[in-house]
């Protein structure tokens, strides 16, 4: 780390089964409170909110559908959601999503829904 920045490589992250499946958590809270950010395949995640994260997902592959605020998103390449706090989702079929949140994720704040 420089003054100033922050450089990181996925390659040296291990991935993890999470609530919404295989997760290379890359930027987390360890590195700043502000944000944190995710590489995750979505197969079957479990439905879930957060009360206080407000997250991001941008599709880079696969297919799917994401069940948010009651209704389903087809998710494909491209596809920018956001998800406010308070609001549950779940994914399913098969895609891949970089994940940015803020503040940073914190494991407490992943509520079943």
């Amino acid at each position: 780390m420089g003054e100033g920045y922050l450089v990181l490589r996925s390659s040296d992250v291990d991935p993890l089964e999470s609530i919404c499946g295989e997760s290379r958590r890359i930027l987390t809270r360890r590195d700043t409170e502000k944000l944190s950010l995710h590489v995750v395949r979505i197969r079957e995640a479990k439905r879930h909110y957060h009360e206080r994260c407000t997250e991001v997902y941008y599709v880079v592959d696969g297919r799917g559908v994401l069940e948010v605020g009651g209704e389903e998103v087809e998710m494909e390449p491209g596809v920018v959601v956001l998800i406010e706090p308070g609001t549950a989702h779940a994914g399913r079929g098969d895609f891949e999503a970089v994940v940015v949140t803020a503040p940073a994720w914190d494991e407490g704040d992943e509520h079943p829904a």
